[in-house]
This record gives C-alpha cells, sequence and structure tokens, in this order.
C-alpha cells in the first residue's frame, strides 16, 4: 500500500505484484479533509481513512512517501503530521512501514529522479495497463510509491536480511565492534 500523505488530501494506492512481473492495481483513492477544521479534527479523519483502508486492504507493507523540507513551513507541517497518522496506524496492525523519497519513487518508475507529475502519472498509468493514470496526481503518486516498494522493497529488505544475518553469525569478542 502506498500512501501520498498530505492534510487536505491524501493519496492512497494498493498494488498487487512482485519483482520481476508486472504489479496490478487494486484500489486507488484519496482521503480529503476539509480545510476549515481544526487540524487535529483533520488528523482523526485522516486516520480513520487511513484504517479503513487498511483494515480493507491488509497490505503487507505500508510505503509512505518520506517528507522533504518545502519552502512552505505550513504545508511540511500538514504533510509529517500526515504521515505520521499513517505510520501509526499501520505500526497498530503490526504492518511494516517503509519511506520512500519522492526522488527514489520518480526514479523507480519513469527512471528519472526529476520527472514531473504528469510524467509519473502517464507511467503508472502505462506499468498498469490504465486508459488514463490515477486522478488527482495525489492518487497516482500513492500507486506510483506502491510501485516503487514491490521494485525496490525486495532489494531492500534482502540487503536488511543480509545485513542482520551477518551481525548474528560474527563470533563476539570483548576486541570487536559492532557496525552501525
Amino acid at each position: 500500500m502506498g500512501i501520498d500523505p498530505g492534510l487536505t488530501r491524501c493519496g492512497l494506492g494498493v498494488v498487487e505484484g512482485a519483482p520481476g512481473r508486472p504489479p496490478a492495481l487494486v484500489d486507488v483513492g484519496v482521503a480529503r479533509t476539509p480545510s476549515e477544521l481544526d487540524t487535529a479534527r483533520r488528523l482523526v479523519q485522516l486516520e480513520t481513512a487511513v484504517e479503513e483502508w487498511v483494515q480493507r486492504h491488509r497490505p503487507e507493507v505500508v510505503a509512505v512517501e518520506r517528507v522533504f523540507a518545502q519552502h512552505n513551513v505550513h504545508t511540511v507541517m500538514g504533510t509529517a503530521q500526515a504521515a505520521g497518522v499513517a505510520m501509526l496506524v499501520a505500526a497498530r496492525h503490526g504492518i511494516p512501514v517503509v519511506l520512500h523519497t519522492p526522488s527514489e519513487v520518480k526514479a523507480a518508475v519513469t527512471g528519472s529522479g526529476r520527472a514531473d507529475k504528469s510524467q509519473v502519472g502517464l507511467m503508472v498509468a502505462r506499468i498498469l495497463r490504465l486508459d488514463e493514470p490515477p486522478k488527482p496526481a495525489d492518487a497516482a503518486d500513492a500507486v506510483a510509491l506502491a510501485i516503487a516498494h514491490v521494485w525496490r522493497g525486495a532489494a531492500i529488505n534482502r540487503y536488511a536480511e543480509a545485513v542482520a544475518a551477518h551481525r548474528t553469525s560474527r563470533p563476539r569478542t570483548p576486541t570487536s565492534r559492532r557496525a552501525s
């Protein structure tokens, strides 16, 4: 499940797939909150929406877009709060959460970390064999996150497992140091 966090529009996308085979779209949508509500009530509405999606789809992993600094501090605060809500819901259900930067997602689905939103949407439609990109762009971005994780996640998970196995297989001596 991919989540493109936002306080006004939070994109949600679920795909099924595995590395080496084309992913299939399961569901896509956007959770919206009215800007006239105070932030706390908007976060509760987002939590309810993400909870419904998690219960309905039972994802194996939740991929959330990593919040990055923007010029508008007010916007980045709302985005970070929405990301926190998504992470909280997943954690409550025992679902692993991974964070991907926008450029990682763009590079995974378009081949360029500098692709614009329309290019991402067009590639999501092409990858999933859809007639048109999911609308609005927040929905397409959420699906792109899910696709990027399906394609990149297996490699990331294999690396983490190899590091963990290496750490547990090394004999510990007073002079050995643990890598971090």
